[in-house]
């Protein structure tokens, strides 16, 4: 006989049919005993890893914005590159890449802002460069440039055909021929 079948039979008293349900009870005590025990465990374990600062502002370490700021600047800032490099940002002016900072494409230059005769910013190397921002992307807006290296420049650099700072084309044959040789 099934116990449903036992509990529908009449014959069984509501004291029986109630010792046949929780018959295992010790089973479900420990389940529970073992749960909260691990509910506890967890809030301790928790509590002692995550920081007290965890959530102050928001989903990450507020402590970690003074941590940030105490450490030196790295980045001098395009004002402090346009003073010294004039000519360059005249052809910014006449190119797409006014609005991009200095140090976007040139990396942090503090360095070099505060002693430019001793710290030589390395030369760039723009087929890795310009395929940072310009390699095709579907995800990219279709206004903006964009190209499959690969196929667009066959390994040539990009400063080949392209001024960085005003990236339009210059005479590309001459200049393809020029490297080609």
């Amino acid at each position: 006989m099934s116990i449903t079948h036992l509990l529908r039979n009449e014959r069984f008293s509501a004291r029986r049919r109630k010792c046949l349900v929780f018959r295992d009870i010790e089973h479900l005590i420990r389940l529970a005993l073992a749960m909260a025990v691990a509910a506890v465990a967890f809030i301790f374990v928790r509590a002692a890893v995550i920081p007290r600062s965890f959530g102050q502002y928001g989903h990450y370490r507020a402590d970690a914005m003074a941590e940030i700021a105490a450490r030196p600047i790295a980045f001098a800032g395009h004002q402090v590159c346009e003073g010294c490099h004039t000519e360059v940002v005249d052809q910014k002016k006449l190119g797409k890449h006014t609005v991009v900072p200095c140090e976007a494409c040139h990396g942090a230059l503090s360095n070099h802002a505060e002693d430019p005769a001793s710290v030589t910013p390395p030369k760039l190397d723009t087929a890795v460069l310009c395929a940072r921002c310009h390699e095709a992307n579907s995800a990219k807006p279709k206004t903006f440039p964009q190209v499959v290296t690969a196929d667009h420049s066959g390994g040539i650099a990009c400063d080949t055909c392209h001024q960085p700072h005003k990236p339009g084309i210059e005479s590309p044959d001459k200049k393809v021929a020029e490297v080609k040789k």
